[in-house]
């Protein structure tokens, strides 16, 4: 087995591998070769643009057939390799090798590279790993798919089983029963769209339906992902006019139990259209229709209609309609003369279907062949039909509803110590301008619009911000489809290090870089203006735009913040004449002019309280860090934490038990405990030896310590961190949990009391559905035995613990007094300890004000923590074992009960590291 051949890896140059250029390869090294050619070939066409000033467009044609001969290559290339890659994995791993199916994993990503970023396929694939197996895609099958493109069906398929999806395949098989009735002398019959289905027709169903369901089954395997064939037990139906249309089902229920049997199995679940009454009727449902119901059972983020047109077109223009949002387009669509028939009926299905499903469900339908680059591009490749979202126009600050949801939203995503002070001056400003604002509803996207000055023709985008769920629901593309629409000339600037960078590159014409800042534009024809903007923006950056930048006001009060300087004003703004200069060559190495593209997909990701980022730190030396009361489970993890961070000096450490012994697992130098005394400190202090103090004593002890270095001048200017319970419900103290807290108001602070272990998982569980709560929230919280300390005690005692949890502290707890005072809403805590050693375990019982789905509410959370690098939301369940020994706080469960009205959160956290 050590010896078997590699599979081939197109990414991977020829001879790179051991024996690719071997036996079977050969022809895959060839194709390798090709590649090379080609995309030297057009690396040569990139470089004759960069030196000799060409426009892009003018080598369209040339690059376009080299650029689809490449993608020829890779298909076959893809195709060896592909059928190498399920070879070996079926053949040689099990379910427990997880470095072979991460490889596996990653090597489709690659693949799936070809029809799109790497940054599109990975954001994508986060999104649908997000939510539970059986919520990803259903996907309905026509028979005409499964006659003419199975093999290119299956191969779509396995590539999303490989990375962990399990699409719900549904299919009918309708041109082929038609064939079998007509061969038998059997005419087929119709009423109102719905086949009669007789008994005769029936039997003749069943027997081709399980022969399908079989064909498409065996077809999978033999490429490789296990598949499960559920012909019945899926679908409950009643005659839907049994005197009319004989056998025919309408669909009263949907039994998901097969389906997750399978997926839990590791399979991908095959379905038939057939049902069943409550007496064993076996009942013929169209295939549409049971994939519909299937998906209002299951909620998925995705349902596809695979077909051979490959999606819906315009019957004026006779191109195909890219994406549909119901909520704005609906009503004026269906006044179009070709919306007719079965295109009428197929978007009015989807509009109820979507209807009954959470905003961040959306209907595909596509062509097999171009199944993934719908799925993982932000351009799609078929016609994408969404509800969206309505937007609302503001003129005026005044026109808001609400102006401190205004001011929440232009901070959410904003990083900065005083941004909020910043946001005020800004929205203050805008009361003496004219702008026009674009919203959603829920103000999940938001963009302010500065119009054209006498002297420029040009807009300035001002402001524009989405949030995750806006993300889900494309409500980026809705509001960039209005800005193009009022505003036909437009610029605005873009950090360069921003994640979704290409995302505006698709939409404008033009961009120039400098200092980390990208200016983009569209609609300037004018070569003159493009120079001039361009040397404008050379010049003097997004300064250049003066006050009506917030993202300018930010950098310049976080640079001044930082420095310790107060903020400056820059006063000059940008202005263009429309002079028209003809034949100034569009180039620059730092300018890229793309043409005109239309994409689905969209930007930035926030939640109200963003982490501040690297460059807003102020340390530049190490702080000197005394720790003092080192002997317990929570000292010992510290000393850790601070031995690999590379601006924390730890130089005092204090335990009683331990005075003279040397600190273990501190490399940064020798270090002697010592038995540090309140004199002493205060000592210490006054001095200023000692930048930061941290306090990892119990409850009720460290006031004599605190106390000492406040009757210093330098001490109160040093900082201190208590880990204990003492002043976390002193307001002259900052609680540090920067989740929920403001970072600028922790950064800032001398006196911080850190939250609680079972408090921060709590809070972390119940914070985003506060104001949705009916009641009081219960929190079930069990913790490993570390958690008792190291003192002696039945709660720390292994053999007491084994096969047993204890209950303590059954009401009134000091974490149920710490949750409440947080949150600010009565919290019941009812806390345990078990017999693992560290790690924390909440079910956390949510009683709701009104009826909400599991997916919005997880998109909720999901909103509310992007970005935070130590909180992970997760449709599924979190467990104690997945985050023992991990610094962060895993979310997860969202159970909704069937009433709607009560959910139930389970967040699990490590009490040593994130939780100490």
């Amino acid at each position: 087995m050590a010896d078997r051949e590699q599979p081939y890896d197109p990414y991977v140059p020829s001879g790179t591998q051991g024996g690719a250029g071997q036996g079977g390869n050969q022809r895959t090294a060839q194709l390798q070769a090709q590649i090379d050619d080609t995309v030297g070939v057009m690396r040569d066409n990139i470089n004759k643009v960069s030196q000799r000033g060409e426009r892009l467009d003018t080598l369209q044609d040339k690059t376009d057939g080299l650029a689809n001969q490449a993608q020829g290559f890779r298909r076959g290339a893809n195709r060896a390799y592909y059928f190498e890659l399920f070879t070996v994995q079926r053949r040689y791993t099990t379910p427990s090798s997880e470095e072979k199916t991460l490889a596996t994993r990653a090597a489709v990503i690659q693949i799936l590279s070809n029809i799109g970023s790497k940054r599109e396929v990975q954001q994508y694939l986060a999104q649908f790993s997000s939510v539970a197996s059986q919520q990803f895609a259903v996907i309905k099958v026509g028979g005409a798919i499964l006659t003419d493109h199975l093999e290119t069906l299956c191969l779509a398929l396995g590539h999303l089983n490989q990375m962990g999806l399990f699409p719900i395949v549904v299919h009918g098989a309708g041109p082929q029963l038609n064939k079998l009735l007509e061969d038998a002398g059997v005419e087929p019959q119709f009423e109102e769209g719905i086949r009669i289905t007789d008994g005769k027709t029936l039997g003749v169903a069943r027997k081709l339906f399980l022969e399908e369901n079989l064909k498409l089954v065996e077809e999978l395997e033999a490429i490789g992902p296990r598949a499960r064939p559920i012909t019945s037990g899926v679908f409950n139906a009643n005659y839907l006019d049994e005197e009319k249309y004989k056998f025919v089902g309408k669909i009263s229920g949907v039994n998901k139990a097969p389906i997750e049997a399978a997926i839990n199995d590791g399979c991908i679940p095959v379905l038939t259209s057939m049902a069943e009454n409550s007496e064993g009727q076996v009942l013929n449902v169209n295939a549409d229709v049971a994939a519909g119901e299937l998906a209002r059972a299951l909620q998925p983020l995705k349902i596809v209609y695979l077909s051979e047109k490959g999606g819906l077109f315009n019957g004026d223009t006779n191109e195909r309609i890219s994406v549909i949002n119901l909520d704005e387009e609906y009503d004026d669509l269906m006044k179009h003369w070709w919306v007719r028939h079965g295109t009428r009926l197929k978007i009015k299905e989807m509009k109820q279907l979507l209807d009954d499903l959470p905003r961040s469900s959306s209907v595909a339908i596509i062509h097999p062949a171009h199944l993934e680059k719908e799925l993982f591009t932000d351009t799609g490749a078929g016609t994408l039909i969404r509800r969206g979202n309505k937007l609302s126009v503001a003129a005026n600050v005044d026109d808001f509803e609400d102006v401190s949801k205004l001011k929440e939203t232009l901070i959410r995503d904003r990083d900065g110590l005083d941004a909020a002070a910043v946001v005020d001056r800004y929205v203050a400003s805008l009361r003496q301008r004219s702008f026009k604002a674009y919203y959603d509803e829920q103000m999940e996207g938001l963009a302010i619009v500065l119009p054209p000055v006498s002297s420029s023709s040009l807009a300035h985008l001002a402001t524009f911000t989405v949030t995750k769920p806006g993300w889900l629901t494309n409500i980026a593309d809705n509001i960039f489809q209005n800005l193009q629409k009022e505003f036909p000339r437009l610029m605005w600037t873009v950090r360069q290090d921003d994640e979704n960078l290409t995302w505006f590159f698709d939409k404008a014409d033009g961009s120039i870089s400098k200092d980390g800042q990208v200016l983009f534009w569209y609609g300037i024809e004018s070569a003159d203006e493009v120079r001039e903007l361009m040397v404008e923006f050379t010049r003097h950056g997004r300064d250049m735009f003066g006050d009506i930048n917030l993202e300018s006001q930010l950098q310049r009060a976080a640079t001044a913040a930082s420095q310790g300087k107060p903020q400056m004003q820059q006063a000059r703004a940008y202005s263009t004449s429309s002079r028209s200069l003809q034949g100034l060559p569009r180039r620059s190495s730092q300018l890229a002019v793309r043409s005109g593209s239309f994409s689905r997909g969209y930007a930035t990701t926030t939640n109200p309280n963003p982490p501040l980022g690297k460059h807003n730190s102020s340390n530049t030396t190490p702080s000197k860090v005394a720790l003092v009361g080192a002997r317990g489970y929570t000292g010992k993890a510290l000393v850790d934490l601070l031995n690999r961070h590379p601006y924390m000096d730890l130089q005092h450490v204090s335990s009683r038990e331990l005075a003279g012994q040397r600190l273990q697992g501190y490399e940064k130098r020798e270090i002697i405990y010592e038995n540090l005394t309140p004199d002493d400190v205060r000592g210490m202090a006054e001095k200023g030896s000692v930048d930061v103090w941290v306090m990892a004593l119990p409850n009720g002890v460290c006031k004599p310590f605190v106390d000492a270095i406040d009757e210093t001048s330098k001490g109160r200017e040093q900082v201190i961190v208590d880990l204990s319970a003492d002043y976390r419900f002193d307001n002259s103290w900052t609680y540090g949990l920067p989740e929920l807290v403001q970072r600028a108001q922790i950064a800032q602070a001398k006196r911080i009391s850190n939250p609680g272990c079972y408090a921060t998982a709590a809070q972390v569980g119940i914070a985003p559905m506060v104001s949705y709560l009916a009641g009081q929230p219960v929190v079930f919280g069990v913790s490993g035995y570390s958690g008792a300390g190291t003192k002696p005690s039945p709660k720390n005692d292994v053999n007491n613990l084994k096969d047993n949890i204890i209950a303590y502290s059954l009401t009134d707890h000091i974490h149920e007094r710490e949750i409440s005072t947080q949150l600010q809403t009565d919290v019941a805590f009812i806390p345990h300890v078990a017999v693992w050693f560290q790690g924390i375990h909440h079910t956390i019982n949510l009683p709701l004000k009104q009826a909400m789905a599991s997916r919005d509410i997880r998109n909720m959370y999901a909103e509310r923590y992007a970005g935070e690098r130590l909180i992970k939301v997760t449709g599924d369940s979190p467990s104690v074992k997945a985050i023992a020994g991990k610094h962060g706080i895993e979310v997860g469960g969202f159970g909704v009960h069937s009433g709607g009205k009560r959910v139930v959160v389970n967040a699990t956290i490590d009490n040593l590291l994130k939780g100490a």
